[in-house]
């Protein structure tokens, strides 16, 4: 029998920081081989890129598909085991979510339910290029729940997330006289007054948008008029983000130049019965499935806001609880596919 609490320590041991997942995949592709060795299941590991695989393992038709990412943003930090948490890069976020999964198809296959199957990818916290590619390629699963720090409430949805370059140009000059020049700074802060002053997409259900001006860069010497600088934004979004680009790119306009990095829409999921629920202000790996894997929902122990800092840790109750509550939602969601089913 998996444990989850020494499960979770053992998985948060093993560095996985993004572009460096193989060592932990190697470790969940032996414990899935175990369980498909006892349960009739197919274990497959597959390629997304060089020494970067997915890993994917069903027990008869994948119905449902309880999934969630290896990585991990750095620093790597290892486990240590309190009275109330396990703390550890990855211990929310997301290898306690991980092994509270194991645990709990472990018992629903105990008790002999079929159609469960376990997707676990590559590069969530950079690109979600694992995600990306199991959605090119879906399987048949009819619901996916996607294991992210949710303090074990069901999410109503997700924000997206949107990563725009601003490059301005401008002419070198010596700074005693600027009239010679063209400061591309001050071009670069003139279009980022502008779009501060924009109004925000807002949604009933996922609350505003909201941007954070993370990165500004630009310029020589003190004593030399810039002649080019950059800002990197990141937009959490309520919607497709079509207007919000546009109203940034009318806002630069004549002042600098705008490029699309990344575009995540936000996301509406599904709900169940009796689940307490909550909206997520992050991105998943849920848009980049493409509907391939079904409906989806959003479901983990732990809290985000402690996901990413030195502070992260995973209540020990929650992660206790989750076992049961996946199982809960496997047993809601296999009953959907097959009404017979009890």
């Amino acid at each position: 029998m998996l444990d989850p609490i020494e499960l979770t320590c053992r998985l948060v041991d093993i560095e996985s920081i993004t572009g460096n997942e193989m060592a932990v995949s190697i470790e969940l592709e032996a414990i899935l081989r175990g369980l498909a060795e006892r349960f009739e299941g197919v274990v497959e590991r597959i390629e997304v890129e060089p020494q970067r695989d997915n890993l994917f393992c069903y027990f008869g038709e994948p119905l449902v598909t309880l999934s969630t990412h290896m990585d991990t943003v750095p620093p790597f930090f290892a486990s240590r085991v309190d009275d109330e948490f396990i703390w550890g890069r990855g211990a929310c976020d997301v290898k306690g979510i991980i092994a509270a999964m194991l645990c709990a198809g472990e018992k629903m296959l105990e008790a002999g339910h079929r159609g469960i199957a376990f997707l676990f990818v590559v590069g969530e916290e950079r690109n979600s290029v694992g995600a990306y590619h199991a959605g090119r390629n879906g399987r048949g699963s009819r619901f996916i729940v996607n294991g992210e720090p949710t303090e074990n409430k069901l999410a109503l949805g997700s924000k997206g997330a949107l990563r725009l370059e601003l490059s301005a140009r401008g002419k070198m000059a010596h700074s005693a006289y600027p009239e010679l020049g063209e400061s591309a700074i001050l071009k670069l802060l003139d279009a980022l007054e502008r779009i501060r002053k924009i109004a925000l997409p807002q949604s009933e259900i996922l609350g505003p948008s909201t941007m954070n001006i993370g990165l500004i860069g630009g310029g020589r010497a003190p004593n030399v008029i810039p002649d080019a600088a950059k800002a990197e934004l990141l937009i959490r979004l309520v919607d497709d983000g079509d207007s919000t680009v546009a109203a940034i790119r009318e806002a630069c306009a004549g002042l600098c130049e705008v490029n699309e990095v990344l575009r995540i829409p936000a996301v509406l999921l599904g709900a169940i019965d009796g689940f307490d629920t909550m909206v997520a202000s992050y991105t998943t790996d849920i848009p980049a499935f493409q509907g391939a894997w079904g409906q989806p929902y959003l479901l983990g122990p732990g809290t985000i806001h402690v996901a990413h800092t030195s502070e992260e840790r995973i209540p020990k109750k929650q992660l206790l609880d989750a076992v049961e509550i996946y199982q809960h939602m496997l047993r809601t969601l296999l009953e959907r596919c097959h009404p017979v089913l009890k």
